[in-house]
């Protein structure tokens, strides 16, 4: 059985293309909605329904399955994290409170544990099992 060779443009494209994608959807399900939703007992939520969470999610599923199955695992992960992170730090970065810088701390290694985790899953089902190449 003969390995596949990696190629470093692939790669690089695919992190650039999944940064994009990621960054793209977060402004297109995040990105419109910037108001805190206040109960009539005087809590706030939000700024983000469920559905938008569960929607952008789903939406980078489809990209993060496909470079996954196409072998491009550092693109998958990389790309995805980078997009969101930057994202998060552009929509949140105007936050009185300073303390956005930990909201996207989070989201950073949320997205990388979950995009990895994810990788690792399709590489399995896919049958490349161990043989996870950069």
């Amino acid at each position: 059985m003969t390995r596949r060779q990696s190629n470093p443009a692939a790669q690089l494209l695919t992190v650039l293309v999944l940064a994009v994608t990621s960054s793209a959807m977060w402004a297109a399900w995040l990105g419109w909605d910037q108001r805190r939703d206040v109960h009539p007992d005087g809590s706030t939520t939000g700024p983000y329904e469920a559905w938008q969470v569960i929607g952008l999610v789903l939406t980078l599923l489809a990209a993060v399955y496909w470079a996954a199955s196409h072998r491009y695992f550092v693109g998958a992960v990389a790309g995805t994290t980078a997009g969101l992170t930057v994202a998060s730090f552009y929509d949140w970065s105007d936050d009185a409170s300073g303390l956005y810088g930990i909201g996207v701390g989070l989201v950073m290694l949320g997205s990388l544990a979950a995009t990895a985790t994810v990788s690792a899953v399709i590489a399995a089902a896919k049958g490349d099992g161990g043989r996870v190449m950069a």
